[in-house]
């Protein structure tokens, strides 16, 4: 299996999780030191482990990267999990990081998707995760790049989803909510339900498992941010006001 963005927080949780004898892992993440320990860490679980710092934002390059390890073991799944978020500075994120966001969660996930298809469909098997968020659901004032980003790989999973299916290829959208990360860990505003990575990954674990489409957790905040959703813009308009920003 192969996964994006195993350095840390919810790739790392994942990469951990499924660790274990005869289980051969290729991970890719931005940081090349925690990606070692990561790495070192899944060899002691008994797992066969490659890794590389390539920059999901490089297609040609992560492409390359994909096709190489599925010539070394056909990949029966592949987790893009790489993604990255920004400070609103008090008002909303600036013009390089809306971009950079986009490139990263949107543009990231497609050069990890597109060619792990290309190599997956000809075989008829295999299963792709696409990590979106709950922020997915409605654009919010604190963050509205990397809500529009996750918005928009929710929405492309859920289209590939039965597309694929012809295939006889899986694919899961992961909408989580507040998880221990570095990416929440700069957040100075409380985080409901705030869970630990770990915990997290074995709810993803079970969800790719049983093949859900749609892995969303936990369920308070799913139901807090559908029916938000639901809400007229006026009513949505007033609570987004509300809610914190990201410094």
């Amino acid at each position: 299996m192969l996964i994006t963005g195993g350095s840390s927080g919810i790739g790392k949780a994942l990469a951990l999780a499924y660790a274990a004898p005869g289980v051969r892992l290729s991970l890719t993440g931005r940081d090349k030191d925690r990606l070692e320990s990561v790495a070192e860490s899944c060899r002691t679980k008994g797992a066969e482990t490659s890794h590389t710092s390539c920059d999901v934002t490089e297609a040609d390059a992560l492409a390359a990267w994909i096709n190489q390890r599925d010539q070394a073991r056909p990949l029966d799944l592949v987790i893009a999990n790489a993604g990255v978020s920004a400070g609103s500075g008090g008002f909303s994120e600036d013009p390089a990081q809306t971009r950079r966001i986009m490139d990263v969660n949107v543009g990231g996930v497609m050069n990890t998707v597109l060619p792990a298809m290309d190599l997956m469909r000809p075989r008829r098997r295999g299963h792709i995760a696409i990590v979106s968020s709950m922020a997915a659901f409605r654009g919010l004032a604190g963050a509205p790049a990397y809500g529009a980003s996750k918005a928009a790989i929710r929405v492309w999973g859920e289209g590939l989803r039965p597309l694929l299916a012809r295939d006889n290829i899986g694919v899961s959208v992961i909408c989580p909510g507040f998880v221990v990360s570095g990416m929440t860990a700069v957040n100075k505003f409380h985080m409901p339900f705030l869970m630990e990575a770990d915990k997290a990954a074995q709810i993803i674990l079970r969800g790719i498992a049983d093949n859900r489409g749609r892995i969303a957790f936990p369920w308070p905040i799913g139901a807090g941010v559908w029916l938000m959703a639901a809400l007229p813009d006026r009513i949505a308009d007033a609570l987004g006001r509300r809610l914190p920003f990201k410094d």
